[in-house]
């Protein structure tokens, strides 16, 4: 059974390639890929079955062998790191909130700041698997 990485793969279009032990492109539709399975990550380790398709070779019955690494898993703070992160988040929204209660936006730098740590807090938890 041949086997290569997946070179890219868009799961709202449908398909994506898989780039084969000796460099070649292989065509990979949706209905290719295991049940239960409707992405992969770019880098993913795949085997596959081969058919002559219309435009050349076509992956059939892919099979996942080994996940590609998420990078930003890899380069997330460490846990003790970001639970000192996420208290320091805890004490500006406290303060942000007070200052609502008191019916006072936070000016427009705080604003940005905030907003800024939110989205860099907000993306260390969404990891893909």
């Amino acid at each position: 059974m041949p086997s290569g990485r997946v070179r890219w793969f868009d799961a709202n279009k449908g398909y994506g390639f898989i780039i084969n032990e000796e460099g070649d492109d292989v065509f990979m539709s949706a209905s290719a890929l295991p049940k239960g399975v409707t992405t992969l990550r770019k880098g993913a380790k795949v085997e596959y079955s081969v058919v002559d398709g219309r435009r050349g070779p076509q992956a059939m019955n892919v099979h996942l062998i080994a996940s590609a690494p998420s990078l930003v898993k890899a380069t997330r703070p460490k846990p003790d790191d970001m639970a000192a992160i996420v208290e320091d988040l805890i004490k500006l929204l406290d303060a942000a909130g007070n200052g609502l209660r008191r019916h006072r936006y936070p000016s427009a730098a705080e604003s940005k700041k905030l907003a800024t740590l939110l989205r860099a807090v907000a993306d260390n938890f969404d990891v893909e698997d």
